[in-house]
């Protein structure tokens, strides 16, 4: 009974630390779960809602859909991200406000101490896995050097959002939060409605709750679209070529440092007359960022540093952590 309840509570926190990580532009969900030791198990279960689970549930046979779909996975984890999604949500309006490097800084961190544990995951390296850590790293870095679109609420162009973030929140290395930005409407999906929602439902403001919903329906059923097709094409990719879509993988985790590298300038859009152009929330519109690299000669940029440590030692524990429970 002690066993199942750690098991899900790591499951809980596993999901948390997804959620996070899907808010936080050029931090991927994927690649938590990718080092935690739950990404194919993931991948399987969104899969196993097919027309079997659906024939299960139409005979009412329920203990046997609930362990088709593997439900006592997924609802711990599936909590744990929703949690973490929504509370980051608020939470990182201020961190990135007044703490932004830090912030980078963490999750740089994180990033860098996963390569090697993820990289290990390839069972035989050889020609094919190579070329795929190559490809995945390009991939990456030129989603990285991509710039903004400008803010859209069509309900197509929500649609497509959903389909696009869900796919990428998925794949390790990618961010769906990053591509939201590049796609011009990660603050009206993931701050300002969703914090709105919130606001809305705590108020009983329908008003409020109504302009929330209106982009936030189309996006997820644009997540559902992308989270099925792209569930079962990856499945198939671990079954057929396990140690290719693992460095593949992996190509993208080394590739999304360049888009989490702390030390970067925003570049706004600017309109005729030179001035940044703002958009309704009273922020600016980015269209890239400058990398450059730290001053050492600046206490901030030891402080940043210290901060990458913790979250290589947390990384590290999480490994050894695990390896522990794999050999018990």
């Amino acid at each position: 009974m002690t066993n199942i309840l750690a098991g899900t509570l790591l499951l809980l926190l596993k999901g948390v630390a997804m959620g996070i990580a899907n808010a936080i532009p050029g931090v991927s969900g994927g690649t938590i779960a990718f080092v935690t030791g739950i990404y194919e198990r993931l991948i399987n279960a969104i899969k196993s809602f097919d027309l079997k689970a659906l024939t299960l549930l139409r005979k009412l046979k329920f203990q046997e859909f609930l362990a088709h779909i593997q439900f006592f996975f997924l609802l711990p984890l599936g909590t744990g991200v929703l949690t973490g999604l929504v509370g980051s949500s608020y939470a990182l309006k201020q961190l990135f406000k007044t703490h932004e490097l830090y912030v980078w800084s963490f999750f740089f961190g994180l990033i860098v101490a996963s390569i090697v544990p993820v990289g290990t995951m390839v069972k035989k390296w050889g020609v094919a896995p190579v070329v795929s850590l190559l490809v995945g790293a390009a991939i990456a870095i030129g989603i990285a050097m991509i710039g903004a679109a400008e803010e859209n609420r069509n309900v197509p162009y929500l649609v497509v959002c959903g389909v696009v973030a869900i796919a990428s929140m998925i794949l390790p290395g990618i961010s769906g939060s990053y591509v939201l930005i590049l796609l011009g409407n990660y603050n009206l999906i993931m701050l300002e409605s969703i914090t709105n929602l919130g606001d809305g439902l705590k108020a009983m403001e329908w008003p409020k709750i109504k302009e929330a919903l209106s982009v936030i329906i189309p996006v997820g059923v644009g997540c559902v679209f992308g989270i099925a097709l792209l569930s079962r094409f990856l499945s198939w990719l671990f079954r057929r070529f396990h140690d290719a879509a693992v460095a593949l993988m992996t190509g993208f985790v080394i590739g999304s440092l360049l888009v989490i590298w702390p030390w970067k300038k925003k570049i706004p859009l600017l309109d005729e007359s030179g001035a940044p152009v703002i958009k309704k929330s009273g922020k600016e519109v980015v269209t890239a960022y400058e990398r450059y690299l730290p001053d050492f000669s600046d206490n901030t940029t030891w402080i940043a540093i210290g901060v990458m440590v913790i979250a290589c030692v947390i990384v590290i524990a999480m490994e050894k952590f695990g390896s522990k429970r794999s050999d018990a």
